[in-house]
Order: C-alpha cells, then structure tokens, then sequence
C-alpha cells in the first residue's frame, strides 16, 4: 500500500493509460479523483459516463473515489478538478497530468484550431491543473506530479507538430516544478509511455509492415505504465524529481537530458563563411540524422 492515506488527481482517467494509473493507485490505498471529459480521442463530445464507470470500478474493489468531468483545457476546469479533491476528501497530494487528445495533420495542412486544441488540452491543461495544485502542496509540504510526455515530442514524428511541441514543453515545463517546489517536498516527473491505446488505434494497416508494426504494438499494454506512475508518486521516489521515463512493456528506460554534445571555438569568433568552412569537419560529424533518429533507442515515436 504505496499511497496509503493519500489523495491522488488522475486526469483523462475514463480510459486507458489513466484508468490503469487510477485503479492501481486505489488498490495501493490512494482516494482517487477520476477525471474525464468524456469526449473522443480528438477532444469532441464529451460525456460522464467514462469517469463514472472508473469511479464504480473502484468502489467496487474497496476503494473512495469521486468524479470530475472538467474540461483540463482552462484555468477554470483545472481549479475545478483539484477543488473536488478538497470538497471531497479535504486534500491534494499527487497529480497526474495524463488528459489527451490527437488531431494529427501534416504542417502544410494544419488549422490554427488543431494547433490549440491540442496545445491547450496536452500543455495548458498540464500548467492548469498544477497551478491549482501547488498552493497546497506547498502548504502541507509533499507532493507528487507525474506527467505524459511523448517520444513524439523526445524524437519527433511525421503529422504531429502540434503534439509534440506541447509533450516536449511538458518537458520542459516539468522541470521547473521540479526545482520552483523542490524546498517543499515536491516532485515532479515524466512518463513516456509506449502503449496501445485509444489515441493511437487510428494508425493505419494497410500494409503487411503496418499491421506488423501495429501487432508489435499491441502486445504493449496501458498497465505496464500505472506501476511506474505509483512508484514515482510514492515516498519511495522521494530522491527522484525532474526526470523522463520511458515504459515499454516490460521494460523500463532513463532519457537523457538535453545537454551541449560538442563545442568549436575560434579566437577571431565566428563569420558565416568561417562557420561553413569548419562545421563540416568538426560538428556535423555528431549530427543526429533526422530520418534514423527514433532508432537509437529502438522503437517507433507513436505514442
């Protein structure tokens, strides 16, 4: 019982990724706010019904939870979500910033509305709901964030310039919780999760390589990453703040951070010719080739 006594806010929690999270966070003894708006994967519609349902599942294993069907994508919903942990179970100790939505479009075709749709829910929903979070964890002095970032943001991936912009500003987002609450005994992290779910069920299998790849992804499941969300929300994490894991299956990943690989100096400084003169024999041979990029770690930027 990792979270015994605990208060934990899982958004975008009516299914995959953040239905595993929120029911194994109740089975290690976390009150669990379930959260969803309830639309489809590209954020239209909405309803109670998927929050609801995760809400019975836990109640039914002996668990306290309770609903929250705010909208992640303004100030007003974030407040909204982290005040009905406070009306029900009088606190806030661990946040996952888990909603999502998809409206994929390659950049010559992307809407202005795709762009913030999908900016709004992913990277203002994640700034929403801490921003309302943090006065009281800093208040009781501990606290947990965990949050979704995407190899999509880490390596990139072709049609999702809105996605991965906001999953890598989550990134970096989450790295200023970190040091801003650390006096404060809170963390925050992030997870990369490799996993089939209802978000990535439109990729395309019209060719053997595509259903193989879809195969292939299949057998990574959404439960593979609530361990790790549990572990990094618990005391036993507490040395752990401003990283990124990866989960995929069963295998766990340490991403590295974003540091200087290579230098060049030169006394004069630098002209443009004197840059094109020396870049090749110097830095260009520790370019990161665009097009094998997602193979240094083995795996395709889907999720």
């Amino acid at each position: 019982m990792m979270l015994q006594d605990k208060v934990a806010v899982v958004t975008g929690a009516g299914r995959g990724i953040g239905r595993e999270i929120a029911l194994l966070m109740a089975r290690h003894g976390a009150t669990v706010v379930v959260n969803d708006y309830g639309g489809g994967a590209d954020g239209s519609g909405g309803g109670s019904a998927p929050a609801d349902e995760v809400v019975g599942e836990i109640k039914a294993l002996g668990g306290r939870a309770a609903a929250s069907y705010d909208s992640v994508a303004t100030m007003a919903g974030g407040r909204g979500i982290i005040q009905t942990a406070l009306d029900h179970f009088g606190r806030v100790d661990i946040v996952v910033n888990n909603a999502g939505i998809l409206r994929d479009r390659m950049i010559f075709n992307m809407t202005e509305e795709e762009w913030d749709g999908v900016i709004d829910t992913h990277l203002k929903g994640c700034f929403a709901v801490t921003r309302a979070a943090v006065p009281h964890m800093r208040e009781q002095k501990w606290g947990r964030f965990v949050n979704m970032t995407s190899t999509s943001g880490l390596v990139g991936n072709v049609g999702q310039a809105n996605y991965a912009a906001a999953k890598l500003g989550i990134v970096g987002f989450t790295k200023v919780v970190a040091l801003d609450m650390a006096r404060y005994n809170v963390t925050a992290n992030c997870i990369s999760p490799f996993a089939w779910t209802r978000m990535i069920g439109t990729i395309p299998t019209e060719t053997e390589a595509q259903k193989a790849r879809v195969e292939k992804i299949k057998k990574m499941g959404p439960e593979h990453i609530a361990p790790v969300a549990v572990f990094l929300a618990s005391d036993a994490a507490k040395e752990i703040s401003g990283q990124v894991l990866g989960v995929r299956g069963k295998e766990i990943m340490l991403f590295g951070h974003m540091r200087p690989m290579r230098s060049v100096h030169h006394d004069l400084g630098w002209t443009p010719e004197r840059l094109a003169d020396i870049f090749p024999g110097t830095l260009k041979h520790h370019l990161v080739p665009l097009e094998t990029s997602g193979q240094y770690f083995n795996y395709d930027p889907l999720v």
